[in-house]
C-alpha cells in the first residue's frame, strides 16, 4: 500500500533544490477556471522564498492577472516515487531599485532556468522578476506503508 507524508523542511528544500520548473495557476473569477502556466523558478531555502522571471510582453496574458493570488506546484516521480511542493501567496514585483539588499543576496543564491517556450528567441521576449514569500507551503512525499 502506498500513501502521501508531509516532507519536513530539509526534504522539501532538498527536493525544490536552487531551481527548477513548475506550474502557476493565478485566481479567476469565480466561473472562470484558472489561469495555469509552465513556468522556471529559483529557491531560495534561506528565505523560503521563489524567485520567477515571468514573460509580460507580447499580449501575454498574466499581464492581467498579476496582482491575484496564486499557487505554485512542482512535482516529479522518480525511483522513491511521487513528490511534490505546493505553495500559496501573492506575487511580488522584484526590480533591482526597489528591493531590499536580502532579496538581491537571495536571488544569486538562487538558478532560475531558461526554458524556451516561447516561439520566438527569448532575447526578443520581455521578462520581469517576480517573488513568492508563501503563504503557505507544504511538501509531501509517497511513502509506501506494506507490512
Amino acid at each position: 500500500m502506498v500513501n502521501e507524508a508531509t516532507m519536513d523542511e530539509r526534504e522539501r528544500d532538498a527536493f525544490l533544490g536552487i531551481g527548477g520548473t513548475g506550474v502557476i495557476a493565478f485566481a479567476s473569477e469565480p466561473d472562470e477556471p484558472p489561469h495555469a502556466v509552465p513556468v522556471s523558478y529559483g529557491y531560495d531555502a534561506e528565505t523560503t522564498a521563489f524567485f520567477f522571471r515571468l514573460a509580460v510582453g507580447g499580449g501575454s496574458e498574466k499581464v492581467t492577472v498579476l496582482d491575484r493570488p496564486i499557487s505554485f506546484v512542482t512535482h516529479e516521480r522518480g525511483e522513491e516515487g511521487a513528490r511534490s511542493v505546493v505553495a500559496t501567496g501573492t506575487l511580488e514585483h522584484t526590480a533591482e531599485a526597489d528591493i531590499a539588499t536580502e532579496t538581491l543576496a537571495a536571488l544569486k543564491r538562487v538558478h532560475i532556468p531558461i526554458v524556451d517556450i516561447f516561439g520566438q528567441p527569448p532575447e526578443q521576449v520581455d521578462f520581469e522578476f517576480y517573488r513568492l514569500v508563501p503563504d503557505t507551503f507544504e511538501g509531501r512525499a509517497e511513502s509506501s506503508t506494506a507490512v
